[in-house]
């Protein structure tokens, strides 16, 4: 199995806990003299399989993560920098946004805001790391593709 096959079996996994939670909330109580639509003791034997199935897998992709080269660097590594990439990009499009907010005036007697921050350099600096995610993340998706998954 790639990595690729197993972050889809992971995404796969982890919904079934969310639906599993959902349908063990669901028949948690019932009217006296009803019985459960499900049995909570199966679901919770099934939530349990699946919670155990899930930590083995993420344990196994990053062990692989940690074990894979990626160019100077693990795989691992390039996972961090992509999610450091992705918070910078979310802090400069939304600094972008609120710098760029105008605000009407009805009286001269109003406050004024004014921008603390150049706009365009602002959105340039966030198309530019945007740029740089996709490009990693590009490649990190290449590598799931190709790389097997370790035991």
């Amino acid at each position: 199995m790639k990595i690729a096959e197993a972050l889809a079996l992971r995404a796969d996994l982890q919904k079934r806990l969310e639906q599993l939670k959902q349908r063990l909330v669901k028949n948690a109580r019932i009217q006296e003299g009803d019985v459960p639509q499900e049995d909570p003791v199966e679901l919770q034997a099934e939530l349990e399989k699946s919670a155990q199935d899930l930590t083995l897998l993420i344990q196994r992709i990053n062990r692989t993560n940690a074990a894979s080269r990626f160019g100077d660097q693990t795989l691992a590594d390039a996972l961090a920098e992509r999610d450091v990439l992705k918070i910078r990009y979310n802090t400069y499009r939304e600094l972008a946004i609120a710098a760029s907010t105008t605000q009407g005036r009805t009286t001269r007697s109003e406050v004024k805001f004014i921008s603390t921050v150049s706009v365009a350099a602002t959105q340039r600096k966030a198309d530019d790391l945007a740029k740089q995610y996709r490009e990693l993340d590009t490649r990190i998706q290449e590598a799931d593709w190709l790389t097997a998954l370790l035991d």
